[in-house]
């Protein structure tokens, strides 16, 4: 398989799982202005996950299409990040969610935008823009969260404490990532990931919040191995393209 095809899939997947996960918030959302500001982060990670489907279909050169690709594959053969699949919880932990994966998407569109790929580089940097937006919004919500109410502040450490040993599968390569690395058109993850610690110990230290000191991370990340919520977002994401084949809207 074409090492930069399981690349693109890689930011695809990521922005497909996530923009479902923060969609189920639409019409649920704290209070109005926060419920569309949480729905257009979904939105443009949609649309994130549609422009690297599209150009993943064009590499594979199989006949398949970038709905094919989002829609009619196996679990197994999903590479998200465990992160994106887990559930919302409370809004704590989803401003937790949205904070982190924008760190994380952050560095990577901003190494990528060097990219030795011409078309890879331009998608990093169109993508680039929103997710300036995503971190400051989840930036903002983590420091009123920790120097808010003292329930706030427990919901978000609580949610800290749940999930936070699955950041660093967001980091985690897929299969022929260190080939594309040795051609300038991947960055090194395990840089990125040193700065990915930097950047949040010290906005932890802004919001009053202990950095988490348990070295223990999960593994498998971008094996095709899954937690157990994602069959339930497959279901609900191929329900339609599997009951009625080919349908179109």
């Amino acid at each position: 398989m074409n090492p930069l095809y399981n690349y693109l899939l890689k930011f695809a997947d990521d922005s497909f799982i996530m923009g479902q996960r923060l969609s189920a918030w639409c019409g649920e959302g704290p209070y109005l202005e926060e419920d569309i500001a949480l729905t257009n982060i979904a939105l443009d990670e949609l649309g994130q996950a549609n422009n690297f489907y599209v150009y993943a279909s064009r590499v594979a050169d199989n006949g398949k299409s970038e709905d094919d690709l989002a829609f009619l594959r196996y679990e197994h053969e999903y590479v998200n990040a465990h992160w994106v699949e887990l559930p919302n919880e409370d809004y704590a932990q989803t401003i937790l969610k949205v904070y982190v994966f924008s760190v994380y998407q952050k560095l990577m569109f901003e190494a990528l935008s060097n990219s030795a790929d011409e078309e890879l580089s331009a998608l990093a940097q169109k993508s680039l823009k929103e997710v300036k937006y995503h971190y400051t919004h989840a930036s903002s919500w983590m420091k009123i969260f920790a120097q808010g109410t003292e329930e706030s502040r427990e919901r978000l450490v609580k949610a800290i404490e749940n999930i936070w040993e699955y950041t660093k599968g967001l980091f985690a390569k897929v299969e022929g990532e260190d080939d594309l690395v040795a051609l300038n058109i991947a960055p090194d993850v395990d840089g990125l990931y040193t700065e990915f610690v930097a950047i949040t110990t010290r906005d932890f230290q802004e919001y009053g919040l202990e950095f988490p000191a348990n070295p223990f991370m999960q593994p498998k990340s971008r094996t095709g191995y899954h937690t157990e919520y994602f069959g339930y977002i497959l279901c609900e994401l191929q329900y339609m393209q599997r009951a009625y084949p080919g349908c179109t809207w």
